[in-house]
């Protein structure tokens, strides 16, 4: 969704005055002034434009999605939360401020997807365009759906007659059942035709990449081989969803909604605030908070003459363009804690400020190649020409015969800060390919000192103890966490 629709959704929230963030206290958008839209075309894309909005939040995924990922062993929270501390050292409770607050933003997502699929069919409007938008409001259900089932496991599924009965008070389906939804909801969004590109003012919508992408990405984790192989192949075999050339431009404002981008949040200075992830990771001096902060054993996973080290990490000497500014050196006390920031979300305007607007990228073509490279080779196929395809595009010695080892460093270095690599750690320790236990017990420095991981308590988040006790005994806590 192009950044000037973004007043649309204001327009929208202004309208749903009555709805709240907390799930078992919302009121379904369907059943909320029923007199005062759902009039015609223009309210049901006004609509579908709100559903993106909770994503944009600090706790939709600006900030709290990346806390998470503080668990890994790339880089330090850098911060003086106590809920991040607690958060990176697997130390966290129930009561965690960042694990209450983005399952609130997430399941507003489902609220507000949920009364675009009950109301769109009932309004007299174009056709193409009903689909195109019931196809994002099920694309971005889906995208939820996902993401809580990699946070959480098991939770409540809500759908359409959940909101229109008012039922919001359900017991927790089972992790398989979540995945089928997502699943459901990504091949529905497909079949509602959602289109393979935009561009003008609906660049940067949902498209067919979005959802095949993510299609790949839940099969890897279900070790379904031969689906995310198909479905990766619908991005990595559309000239659509390329690679660009150079590596960088993912992360330039001047260079947003390119080919490569399957899904990015589009946000927007001067309205957003300080939600955006460039606030997160910029350091200080340049405008920033500074958290997020990479190690120095992440720094060392790159190759010699690896070009995404500089995109993707700023260490001692390097050179910013800080356009009016001019050319800036960064040094280690720029830094909170480690030395290094990741440059990946800093960018800057003509003006030489800050760019709060720089997207943030969910979903890269280059993961897609990765993940279908990782399922023929542990499904006993040759994965070569995907896991080649991103390192020519680096400019590296290209694999043959590459394994899992290669999969590895190559997901870590080329999605570094990108909010995979926990997640990636525990997928692949489930799989038996490594001890997550022994590889969080490692010692990689004062600024990642070893932790214990509890398995399999610690694969998942525990529920908020909010949700928790709202519920009156219907939705029960994650196992080893009561």
């Amino acid at each position: 969704m192009k950044k000037n629709n973004i007043i649309a959704i204001l327009i929208f929230l202004l309208i749903f005055t009555g709805c709240r963030s907390d799930l078992l206290e919302s009121t379904p958008y369907g059943q909320t002034a029923s007199d005062k839209f759902w009039r015609n075309g223009d309210d049901v894309v006004s609509a579908t434009n709100a559903i993106y909005s909770p994503l944009l939040d600090e706790d939709g995924y600006a900030h709290t999605e990346y806390t998470f990922d503080n668990c890994s062993d790339d880089m330090n929270r850098a911060g003086d939360h106590p809920d991040e501390t607690s958060l990176e050292l697997f130390t966290f409770d129930a009561t965690n401020s960042h694990i209450g607050a983005t399952w609130s933003t997430k399941y507003e997502v489902i609220s507000r997807a949920n009364a675009v699929l009950i109301n769109a069919p009932k309004v007299n409007m174009d056709e193409a365009l009903r689909r195109r938008c019931m196809g994002e409001a099920y694309f971005l259900r889906g995208f939820v759906y996902w993401r809580l089932s990699v946070i959480y496991g098991e939770v409540p599924i809500l759908l359409e007659a959940d909101a229109q009965s008012g039922n919001f008070n359900k017991a927790k389906s089972s992790l398989a059942e979540v995945q089928a939804q997502a699943e459901a909801d990504f091949l529905k969004a497909v079949d509602n035709r959602l289109a393979v590109s935009y561009d003008g003012d609906n660049a940067g919508r949902a498209t067919q990449g979005s959802a095949y992408g993510f299609l790949a990405k839940l099969y890897v984790y279900q070790q379904q081989w031969d689906k995310a192989i198909a479905a990766g192949a619908k991005v990595t075999g559309n000239t659509a969803y390329k690679l660009v050339t150079d590596y960088g431009q993912n992360f330039q404002g001047a260079f947003e909604n390119n080919s490569e981008a399957l899904f990015a949040l589009q946000y927007k200075s001067g309205w957003t605030t300080d939600n955006s992830p460039a606030y997160y990771h910029t350091p200080g001096a340049w405008g920033g908070w500074g958290f997020h902060e990479p190690i120095e054993d992440l720094v060392q996973e790159f190759e010699p003459k690896d070009p995404r080290r500089a995109y993707s990490v700023l260490s001692e000497g390097d050179k910013v363009d800080r356009k009016a500014n001019g050319i800036t050196e960064f040094t280690a006390d720029l830094t909170r804690v480690t030395g290094h920031a990741f440059r990946k979300y800093t960018d800057f305007t003509s003006t030489g400020d800050m760019d709060q607007g720089l997207n943030a990228p969910l979903l890269r073509s280059a993961d897609v190649y990765l993940l279908v490279s990782e399922a023929k080779i542990r499904s006993g196929k040759n994965g070569d020409a995907e896991l080649n395809a991103v390192r020519t595009r680096a400019g590296l010695n290209t694999k043959t015969n590459a394994t899992m080892t290669d999969i590895m460093h190559e997901r870590r270095v080329e999605l570094s800060g990108e909010n995979e690599r926990h997640q990636d750690l525990m997928r692949w320790d489930k799989a038996g390919l490594i001890d997550i236990v022994a590889h969080y017990k490692k010692d990689r420095g004062p600024f990642k000192p070893g932790r214990n991981f509890i398995k399999p308590k610690h694969y998942y988040f525990p529920l908020p103890q909010r949700e928790i006790d709202l519920s009156n005994g219907i939705l029960k806590q994650n196992p080893n966490y009561n």
